[in-house]
């Protein structure tokens, strides 16, 4: 009798990605049985349409999904979750175009889920010390503290909070309400770890090398960040008045 093994998906949000796409492609199947799912928001670039000439390189493995505009980040992925979840994949996991997530990371994240009986897996920065290069001691500083900040107010029992690398059993998506989740921008992740943790799932933290990207441009803005700090509270008050199972 043959095993079946999990069904996996990676979804991909871009936004003009034309120098990093083919290559985190390419790179990704050669370290990975699972699929890509691309969301493209439009991009002028052409980042669409690289990833439909690959699309006959890699029949059935690799999709598209284009929405028309820049429409945020927690859009693209809840697009891709619904997406996921109709075709019924058993984990699905967010990664970013631009290699500042390692491909050949995938698969550990997978095997912590099943090795530790986890539902969620964050690939963290900063769960055994601070694990970040490239960026400026600005930046770093703010997103460190930033998810101390969130970790305390929140009491998620994760570390790196805003992380964007993740490893999502297809059970704990099932049992989110999207049309409950309210940021778009990178307070998307602090609100899905969020429902994860308060809905009862078990979430582990997995040691990754974050490497800034070097080609293209980052995405990430003052607005964007605001949103994710100043959000928290909001989210903090409305969970005393969810119920949540």
């Amino acid at each position: 009798m043959e095993i079946q093994s999990d069904k996996k998906v990676i979804i991909i949000p871009t936004y003009n990605e034309k120098e990093n796409i083919e290559n985190i492609i390419h790179k990704t199947f050669s370290v990975t049985d699972a699929d890509i799912l691309v969301i493209d928001d439009g991009s002028p670039d052409g980042t669409a349409n690289i990833v439909k000439k690959l699309m006959k390189e890699y029949l059935n493995k690799l999709f598209i999904e284009e929405r028309t505009g820049k429409l945020g980040l927690g859009t693209a992925y809840i697009h891709g979750f619904k997406w996921a979840l109709a075709r019924d994949y058993d984990y699905v996991f967010e990664m970013d175009a631009d290699f500042s997530h390692n491909p050949e990371d995938i698969e550990r994240l997978y095997a912590a889920v099943l090795e530790q009986n986890a539902d969620v897996a964050v690939g963290s920065r900063y769960c055994q010390g601070v694990n970040v290069l490239n960026w400026p001691m600005s930046r770093l500083l703010i997103s460190y503290y930033g998810s101390m900040y969130v970790r305390v107010i929140l009491g998620i029992p994760v570390k790196d909070t805003t992380a964007g690398f993740m490893c999502y059993s297809s059970k704990v998506l099932k049992s989110i309400d999207f049309s409950k989740i309210k940021h778009i921008g990178y307070g998307f992740q602090i609100e899905m770890k969020f429902n994860a943790y308060k809905l009862g799932y078990k979430i582990i933290e997995v040691p990754i090398i974050f490497k800034d990207r070097t080609l293209g441009t980052s995405k990430m803005s003052a607005g964007i960040f605001k949103e994710a700090i100043f959000g928290v509270i909001g989210l903090k008050v409305r969970s005393f008045f969810r119920k949540w199972r």
